[in-house]
């Protein structure tokens, strides 16, 4: 039942449509050309769908070319040639071969017939300008003795395809569906006949990623594949508009054929089809998704054809896809989405990525060369202030924090593809849902960031590290080590000071170490105690750094000993061999990351519990003795 008023539906469609093509038929071409160009301009104003899609092409294309005022201008004069032409077709649809001619000034047509001489079928790479319907033309203009033949995409309204298909018969046009394989049109090109293909709409996840007015456009390599296959020379046709119910058809000599790889042909069409469009802007179809996001795989690496360039066209020439990251807030796990944000960056070559963050963190992000642009979140900057910052500037936007505001600040931005995981209140904010891992063994905080990379088609690295770059360091005497004793998130966390100045103390007098003191304000009684035992023979930086300051004074360590903190995480991050003592958190969730960071833990009972004081006796720290962190400190500077 559902299938046949589905079927009534498209059949009365199709009358609805024959009807009032129809009428318009019985007019003059001119007067149907002039009056369709009234239908255009108000879809332009009553359609804004459609209005902001043409502009968000035009944009894209013309980017640095034209002023918004220009693209503007351009948007409506397309939507009233596209009225102008659509209503022209169905005239022209009931008008003889010999009429039509009289309308189409055809140019070049000898280097099409001087492509076919040597038998060989040729390959004519077609494009939605114009009327293109009117390239129905080059039957009756064909090399003597072959046959055209068009490859098409069927319509799912069945009436319609009929329709349009005994139309183009009418020509003597010769029709290839594209769900019956390309066996037929490849059989049909090596009997030296004339194969046409479109090659200018969006071709999916099957599509070879090539630029089309420098920005990666998924375009189908059939053209290119039929004509390696075949030998056959690639001749490109255009129709544009020049005056009314007037047309120009403009053949190209055969394209030069600087590869025999169908990716890098697709892209070399592709800027040939550039050209073409160039020369009259407001004749193509930019009704139509050409640059679409992919969904969800918007990052390129894993698709099957991939990115490819023409010969001597630089990835660099390549226009920015904008990424935004918008950062957590806290230090230790904004280090621990750092290699998300590196295998976003890796996931196409054109990527541009921007991170929005906190101020009290920003520094960090400068030290990840992969990062393009740093934006500041001040501190009490409004939800409003933020996303005007933001706005009208970004293709996507990953949201790797939870909370409800971080969704809304992208979504008020107006960012289309916002990818992050579901969480209460901020459903519609988030419009590319990351699942949440099924339960099962405790993983590193790390992959709960990379999942969102993998989300949108990043490749992942099985043993993933925040190291930004391996750090060497050559034996020096009296070497400077790095001591964080304190822990933002509470008590629990923190070993004893009294036994981190033991230790500093004993490494100190075997080694003639230099111990650097380092943390926050509310950090300076315990590095103080510390300070004090070690009767004053030590640097004591608690409170006294910013985050740039920190950054430099950890590069200069040799070592940091620490409890579970964001310092923690940023010296892995750069590379300083780390020694962390844990005890009510858990090393396999959040401990440090890469080759020269060692845990030291024992298990107790009740760890780890999370909690910020512990209401016990504090067994989980007092368990890790002063002997064996000295013996690690001093192993690890060996």
């Amino acid at each position: 039942m559902e299938d046949a008023a589905i079927s009534e539906m498209s059949y009365l469609t199709y009358l609805i449509y024959r009807v009032f093509s129809g009428a318009i038929a019985l007019l003059p071409l001119p007067v149907g050309f002039v009056l369709g160009r009234v239908p255009g301009l108000i879809a332009y104003y009553l359609a804004p769908p459609y209005r902001r899609l043409v502009i968000w092409n035009l944009r894209i294309a013309f980017e640095g070319e034209k002023s918004p005022a220009e693209i503007r201008r351009l948007a409506r004069a397309h939507f009233a040639t596209l009225g102008a032409n659509l209503f022209a077709s169905f005239k022209l649809a009931t008008m003889s071969a010999e009429a039509i001619a009289a309308r189409v000034a055809i140019e070049n047509m000898e280097s099409l017939h001087k492509a076919a001489e040597p038998g060989k079928g040729v390959v004519l790479v077609l494009s939605h300008l114009g009327n293109w319907e009117l390239l129905a033309q080059l039957v009756s203009n064909r090399p003597p003795g072959r046959l055209v033949g068009t490859v098409y995409q069927p319509l799912n309204n069945k009436y319609f395809d009929r329709h349009i298909n005994a139309a183009r018969a009418r020509f003597g046009l010769v029709p290839f569906s594209r769900r019956l394989g390309f066996g037929g049109p490849i059989k049909f090109l090596r009997e030296g006949n004339v194969a046409c293909v479109f090659v200018d709409q969006h071709a999916g996840d099957g599509g070879v990623w090539a630029p089309l007015f420098g920005r990666l456009a998924s375009t189908s390599p059939l053209a290119a594949t039929m004509a390696v296959r075949t030998g056959a020379p690639l001749v490109s046709v255009a129709v544009y508009t020049t005056g009314c119910a007037r047309w120009r058809l403009v053949v190209s000599d055969p394209l030069p054929r600087e590869s025999t790889d169908p990716e890098q042909l697709t892209a070399e069409i592709n800027l040939s089809l550039e050209k073409e469009i160039r020369v009259s802007p407001a004749d193509w179809f930019w009704v139509h998704a050409r640059w679409k996001t992919p969904r969800p795989e918007f990052l390129l690496v894993r698709y099957k054809r991939g990115v490819s360039l023409a010969p001597g066209f630089a990835a660099s020439a390549l226009k920015p896809f904008n990424i935004l990251i918008r950062s957590p807030n806290w230090l230790g796990d904004a280090v621990m989405s750092a290699p998300a944000v590196r295998a976003i960056k890796a996931g196409r070559p054109d990527a541009r990525v921007t991170v929005l963050t906190k101020a009290k963190i920003a520094d960090f992000w400068k030290t990840v060369p992969e990062i393009d642009e740093v934006v500041p979140i001040e501190p009490g900057e409004s939800l409003f202030a933020t996303a005007r910052k933001i706005s009208a500037r970004f293709d996507v936007a990953f949201v790797f924090p939870n909370s409800i505001r971080t969704g809304l600040e992208v979504q008020f931005a107006g960012i289309p593809r916002r990818i992050g995981y579901r969480r209460p209140w901020r459903g519609r904010a988030i419009n590319a849902i990351v699942r949440d891992p099924k339960p099962g063994p405790i993983t590193h905080q790390v992959h709960h960031y990379l999942a969102m990379a993998r989300y949108a088609g990043a490749e992942i690295p099985s043993t993933p590290s925040t190291l930004a770059q391996a750090a060497s360091f050559a034996p020096v005497q009296n070497p400077v080590l790095g001591l964080v004793p304190g822990a933002e998130y509470g008590a629990a966390k923190r070993w004893m000071p009294e036994s981190f100045a033991a230790v500093a103390r004993r490494v100190r007098e075997q080694t003639g170490a230099q111990w650097r003191i380092l943390g926050v304000d509310a950090d300076r009684p315990i590095a103080e105690l510390i300070a004090n035992r070690l009767d004053g023979q030590c640097e004591n930086l608690a409170g006294q750094t910013t985050l740039a300051q920190l950054i430099e004074r950890l590069r200069e360590c040799r070592l940091l000993l620490t409890n579970d903190t964001g310092t923690m995480h940023l010296a892995a991050h750069l590379g300083v061999p780390v020694l962390a003592i844990f005890g009510s958190t858990e090393e396999r969730l959040t401990g440090p990351l890469g080759p020269a960071s060692r845990v030291l833990r024992h298990h107790a009972v009740c760890s780890p519990c999370f909690l910020r004081e512990c209401p016990l006796d504090f067994r989980c720290m007092q368990s890790v003795t002063v002997e064996e962190v000295t013996t690690a400190v001093l192993r690890a500077l060996q």
